[in-house]
């Protein structure tokens, strides 16, 4: 009853039409229940009816599947019964299926699965909803509610509607064949590829596994040849999918991979047009890949799953593309370095087959590892790093297996005569691993960590050199690079140059600023060092062989190690790191106990061989090593081996000097240095030593240091253990303090009594006329006998020092007037006539080592005694200023860096005093100052002001290389950090300073010889092609340490007090210095460290952004403002003042013209188009730009031709002549002369329209405004009248003039 109303409804309304949604609502229900019926007669009579009115029936039906209302259900609804419709029995599909109401169709799939916001529907469909709002039955408003517009819930989604209608879309098109309409076919391929990126967002509310099922078995079904073409087909499949393809991990993109590499793979093998299609798929995708980062290793990836399935045929022609996009576009650059490692270790056998007739045969690896080479090279920063880092990654997946590695070595060109580390990447590296660009940097270093695994450390020294510099980058990452890859080297190799070069780097690191810095060094030390240690002490076995050398005997370089553990460059940072690790407990036992047993196999081996063991000495770094760890391990060494060596090395010490062998006389500074590590280790192991032979001890080392025999490195090691002893032979602190002071006060007073001895004595016997001496006479012995009076009593004078310092309690009323009588020995002295022993000589010129020590020591007690400091400090001060001995300078630099720590206010006025040893004769001398003085800043006990940070820039052009890389050190790294804006709040005035400029108003003094005198030693003064160089090396050193905004505000700066104030006269560009000043000006405002580009300024930071897949956007934007900041400074500064100042330079006809206009000419360089509106108020000065453009143009295409030239004249010469006669040469010197000509002519022609086109580009613009009318400052010009009627003959005179303008001579 009811399918038979339902018939006439249907096909009545059908007849009838309707605009609404509830009408498209009712006629799609009616029909769904219609085709539910299982009534075959009632439906063959439906389709009866119905194929009258079959287009009526196909344009209501599109337009519901066209309904934007109800988020897509009503559509959806519709499709779900149009597919019914052609699926049911007996349906004459061919009459009800139009490519019009199929694409309805798809876009009804496709709007459901998108979410709708409120904006999405129109006015129309508003409308439609309040009608259907108004008529709606049951159904209506249960299916309508969502006419608000928000987003439509999870809940609200129903997946079982969607698969029933793609399941049922499935099945339509096993008869329904798209090959008559491919606009069908081609919206159905991209509907269905567009499905899985549309569901992401219902992925909780359907099974997605079940929907890319259904997909895939669509796509799949298109691909039969019933729908047309295959290989067309699977193009647009493949195109369709990209987007899935080059998207991040999802279920999405393992479909679209899965697709395409099984199914249209496998249709491929037997079909060569869709083989053909497939082979191009990845070469697409290439084309389409993004540029983000991330975005792109998606991509690589992609492309690489496709490729791997591919048969090995086509691989190798998408190989060869790839090495080919090495040569293009930075697009597809970027893209071949990252495609190359990942085809190299997935694609089956790289290195080709190996012959032994022609080699390495069909090796598509080695084309494509000499394209990641060549890209190492290539001018975009992160094209380099990523080839360096990708190449590395390479070198460590061929180095897999012996095969590999051979052919590896062969192809990076190390074999042969090369073998010593060096192939066609060493000067690869050298440049790459000293790159302006970070990344580089970081990826070269990783780069030679793995050569260093493959070459097994053997490495050019050049290489580990540049390495180690690597050490000290500004940049965290860079240095732990740095670390890791010379510890890689020193993990393979223990040869002595890696040994040296590693100790000498990466030890250092201990006091680096970042805690996981110096923990990375804690641990590559405790690996490489103290372990590979115990690892040769604990293995060592007894071995009668004795001839086996003793290097032999210690395997893994160990005795070369701790020879430069003690070196004077690596010993403070082996202290650091020992005491640090000690700390943290991390020093074991076994590492003392190795080292005992070093020493012991030593002495073992050499009385096996029956020597003297008065020559035998223990490994040098042994009992260094021994004394540091033992600090923290004093239970690990045995006291019977320290009382053993103690009277081995202490009888050494009887015997020194004594006999006349070489050999003793040679050992005995070993033997003083081996002492001193052995007291050290005594002191840390004395209280684990018995009562008695602490005691013993104890009484020998004072007994000792009261005969003031020992080498000055051993006075303190025996006061320092001496006090040590009396703290284990004490039971309270107060018994142990008494002790102290009893042994010091009896040391101090014998010390005294021998100096006072000695002064008395030497100003009684005055030798400073004796006649030279006779060997063997008298007098040599007793002048023997005065050397060794002199010795004792400079060590009497350093051991009360070291004494005062061990305890600064002490009584110094006896001493202090007998240093003061040695410091001020010549000078009368009336008050201390009658109460001090008075020297008649001059102690600085009679007994200079007493001279030196008495400062010494006298600095000591001034630092335990602040009211006699401020009584000597002036004369400290005044010392450093006068002697003539670099070792007593250096002395009194570092005492009075002391003095700076303990008494800050009294020494602040003595700082310029201390200073000028900066520019000290003596290299040691200036590079202590510059140390101590860098530590006072950076603890805040000096600051940057006055005349300090000046002096400071003359180390960066040092004549020492070690003092120019610890100024370049301290200006590029902690300075920039601590006091930022000191380059730029100084810049100025270091350009007057540096050229000893007095000429400038701002800069004058009353006393000028005075002052010259004084600051000539920190100026570097001249115009000679080395003064200039250096003076420029430092501008560009402090430009490097500033920010953008205040290079710009740098710039400004030198034209308002620099150019502005030549034009008005306050500089005195007549003066020689002033001239200097004003050159210099032009030349720091023509380089390119102050030049505001945008790559100058955000070119780095793109790279690192890139590098972490982050957007540039922001840099960019801010390049282009600081561009436009920079043109507004040139406009409404610069070149006014340039025009004035040319004026000013061309009245007084001076040689600085000639810079003046290459300056400018520079500055213009990248602003060719904007010439006009700069030069508006110089028409002339634009035409002598021009001119010059011209010249330089004509210049460079003269020489260019003459090259040519030269070479077709070698070629001729080259070639047999048939008659050697006098006339042919004559001719061919005709020949030449007429060739020289057009040469020239043709550059000439060739500059003639370089100019005329750069004026069509300047005067091809508007009009120019007036200069009254541009907002610029006004400046004071230098000679009344006007310029513009000048004579063009002034001008070309002028121009002609403007050569000779380089020279110097006249400066």
């Amino acid at each position: 009853m009811d399918e038979e109303l339902l018939l006439p409804r249907i096909i009545a309304g059908i007849e009838g039409g309707g605009d609404d949604e509830s009408y498209y609502h009712e006629l799609v229900t009616d029909l769904k229940s219609l085709l539910d019926t299982d009534d075959d007669e009632i439906l063959n009579r439906f389709y009866g009816s119905l194929s009258s009115v079959a287009s009526s029936f196909l344009r209501c039906f599109s337009a519901a599947m066209d309904s934007p209302v109800q988020s897509g259900r009503l559509a959806i609804l519709a499709s779900d019964a149009y597919v019914c419709l052609l699926l049911s029995t007996n349906c004459p599909v061919f009459t009800f299926f139009s490519p019009v109401a199929f694409l309805s169709l798809l876009g009804s799939v496709r709007r459901y699965l998108k979410r709708r916001h409120r904006d999405d529907s129109g006015s129309a469909a508003s409308q439609g909803n309040k009608k259907k709002r108004g008529r709606s039955s049951k159904n209506n408003a249960r299916n309508l509610g969502h006419e608000d517009g928000d987003e439509v819930e999870e809940g609200g989604f129903d997946a079982k509607l969607l698969f029933r209608v793609l399941e049922r879309l499935g099945s339509v098109l096993s008869f329904v064949h798209l090959d008559r309409f491919p606009d069908s076919l081609k919206s159905l391929v991209q509907t269905v590829s567009e499905i899985p990126l549309l569901a992401l967002e219902h992925s909780g509310a359907l099974n997605y596994d079940r929907l890319m099922e259904m997909c895939g078995r669509i796509l799949g079904g298109v691909l039969n040849s019933d729908h047309g073409d295959t290989a067309t087909t699977a193009a647009e499949i493949s195109k369709s999918l990209t987007p899935l393809l080059l998207m991040g991990k999802h279920q999405a993109r393992s479909f679209a991979l899965g697709f395409v590499s099984r199914k249209i793979m496998g249709l491929a093998k037997g079909n060569s047009e869709l083989k053909k299609i497939v082979s191009n798929l990845p070469k697409f995708l290439v084309h389409k890949a993004p540029e983000k980062a991330e975005p792109r290793g998606f991509a690589v990836e992609a492309i690489l799953e496709i490729v791997k399935a591919m048969e090995v045929e086509d691989q190798s022609e998408f190989v060869e593309f790839v090495m080919k996009m090495g040569q293009g576009k930075s697009s597809l650059r970027i893209l071949a370095v990252d495609l190359i490692p990942l085809l190299i270790s997935s694609l089956e056998n790289p290195l080709g087959t190996v012959s032994s007739e022609n080699g390495v045969e069909d090796s598509w690896g080695l084309g494509c590892l000499n394209a990641l080479v060549q890209r190492c090279s290539d001018s975009n920063a992160l094209i380099r790093a990523r080839a360096l880092s990708n190449l590395a990654q390479v070198v460590g997946f061929l180095s897999g297996d012996e095969r590999s590695r051979s052919i590896l070595k062969q192809a990076l060109g190390f074999t042969g005569e090369t073998s010593e580390g060096k192939g066609i990447v060493t000067e690869l590296l050298k440049k790459r691993c000293v790159d302006e660009k970070a990344a580089a940097r970081r990826a070269a270093l990783l780069l030679v960590t793995k050569l260093t695994s493959l070459l097994g450390g053997c490495f050019d020294v050049s290489i580990l050199k540049t390495m180690a510099t690597s050490c000290s980058d500004p940049l965290i990452s860079i240095r732990k690079a740095a670390i890791s890859a010379l510890s890689e080297a020193f993990r393979i190799c223990t040869d002595e140059i890696v040994t040296t070069e590693w100790l000498h780097s990466v030890p250092r690191m201990i006091m680096d600023n970042e805690t996981s810095m110096q923990e990375e060094c804690e641990n590559v030390f405790h690996e490489l060092v103290l372990d590979r240690i115990s690892r040769a002490g604990n293995a060592l076995s007894p071995d009668n062989d004795l001839d086996r050398d003793i290097e032999s005997l210690f395997p893994e370089g160990v005795l070369v190690l701790l020879k430069e553990l003690c070196n004077s460059e690596v010993s403070p940072w082996v202290k650091k790191i020992c005491g640090s690790l000690g700390k943290k407990k991390r020093l074991e036992p076994r590492v003392a106990l190795a080292l005992q047993s070093i020493i012991k196999e030593s002495e073992s081996l050499w009385l096996r061989r029956s020597m003297s063991i008065n020559k035998w000495t223990a490994p040098a770094g042994a009992w260094f090593l021994l004394s540091e760890v033992s600090v923290y391990l004093p239970k690990s060494v045995e006291w019977e081996f320290l009382h053993h060596h103690w009277q081995l090395l202490d009888k050494n010490d009887l015997q020194d000097g004594q006999g006349d062998e070489e050999g003793v006389e040679c050992n005995s500074s070993t033997w003083a240095g081996d002492r001193v590590c052995l007291l050290q280790t005594i002191s840390n192991v004395s209280l684990q030593l018995p009562p008695e032979p602490a005691a013993d001890l104890a009484d020998n080392l004072l007994k000792k240091i009261e005969k003031f025999n020992l080498h000055s490195a051993e006075v303190d090691a025996h006061v320092k253990a001496l006090k040590t002893l009396c703290l284990k032979k004490a039971c309270t602190s107060e018994e142990s303090d008494g002790l102290v002071k009893k042994w010091v006060e009896q040391v101090l007073s014998k010390a005294s009594k021998v100096t006072e001895k000695y002064i008395e004595g030497v100003s009684s016997n005055n030798h400073s006329f004796a006649t030279p001496v006779t060997l063997g006479s008298r007098r040599s012995k007793r002048l023997g006998s005065v050397s060794k009076k002199l010795s004792k009593v400079v060590t009497a004078v350093y051991t009360i020092g070291s004494c005062l310092i061990m305890y600064p309690s002490a009584d110094t009323t006896k001493i202090v007037p007998l240093l003061h009588t040695v410091i001020t020995s010549g000078n009368s002295d009336s008050k201390l006539k009658n109460k001090l022993p008075q020297a008649n000589v001059c102690l600085k010129q009679k007994a200079p080592p007493l001279y030196s020590q008495s400062w010494l020591t006298m600095a000591k007690i001034c630092l335990a005694d602040g009211k006699l400091a401020k009584r000597y400090i002036p004369l400290f001060a005044q010392e450093l200023e006068k002697s003539d001995c670099a070792a007593l300078r250096n002395n009194l630099v570092v005492a009075m860096t002391d003095f700076c720590v303990h008494y800050t206010a009294m020494i602040e006025c003595y700082i310029p005093k201390i200073t000028k040893r900066l520019r000290d004769p003596c290299e040691v001398v200036r590079r202590q100052t510059f140390i101590l003085l860098s530590r006072l800043l950076q603890r805040d006990y000096v600051k940057w002001r006055g005349v300090l940070f000046l002096r400071f820039l003359l180390s960066l052009v040092d004549e020492s290389e070690k003092i120019r890389r610890l100024a370049d050190f301290l200006f590029g790294n902690i300075l920039k950090v601590k006091a930022p804006l000191l380059a730029y709040n100084s810049f100025v005035e270091a350009i007057y300073v540096l050229n000893d400029c007095h000429a400038h108003t701002g800069h004058s003094n009353p006393d000028p010889k005075q002052s010259r005198t004084k600051d000539q030693a920190f100026s570097i003064r001249g115009n000679d092609e080395s003064s200039r160089s250096k003076r420029m090396q430092i501008y560009i050193t402090l430009l490097k340490q500033m920010a953008p905004e205040h290079l710009l505000a740098t710039f400004a700066k030198l034209c308002a007090e620099v150019l502005a104030a030549a034009s008005d006269g306050m500089l005195n560009i007549e003066d020689v210095t002033g001239q200097s000043v004003l050159q210099d000006a032009f030349q720091i405002l023509a380089c390119k460290e102050i030049r505001l580009s945008v790559s100058r300024g955000s070119s780095s930071e793109t790279v690192e952004m890139e590098e972490e897949g982050g957007d540039s956007n922001a840099a960019v934007a801010k390049g282009r403002a600081i561009t436009q900041a920079v043109r507004k400074g040139l406009i409404q500064n610069t070149i006014p003042i340039f025009i004035e100042l040319k004026r000013l330079l061309e009245s007084k006809n001076s040689p600085l013209t000639g810079s003046l206009m290459d300056c400018l000419r520079v500055l213009l360089k990248d602003y060719k188009n904007e010439i006009e509106e700069m030069l508006v108020a110089d028409k002339q000065l634009q035409k002598e730009l021009v001119y010059d453009m011209q010249k330089h143009e004509a210049a460079k295409a003269r020489s260019m031709a003459n090259q040519g030239a030269a070479c077709g004249t070698s070629r001729r010469s080259g070639e047999p002549e048939p008659e050697p006669a006098a006339a042919a040469s004559e001719e061919n010197v005709r020949d030449s002369g007429l060739e020289s000509r057009v040469v020239s002519a043709a550059a000439d022609a060739v500059a003639a329209k370089a100019a005329r086109s750069v004026l069509r580009e300047v005067n091809g613009g508007a009009a120019t405004p007036p200069l009254s009318a541009m907002s610029v400052p006004k400046l004071r010009s230098s000679r009344g009248g006007s310029q513009s009627g000048r004579p063009s003959a002034d001008v070309l005179e002028s121009l002609r003039r403007r050569p000779t303008f380089m020279s110097d001579d006249e400066n």
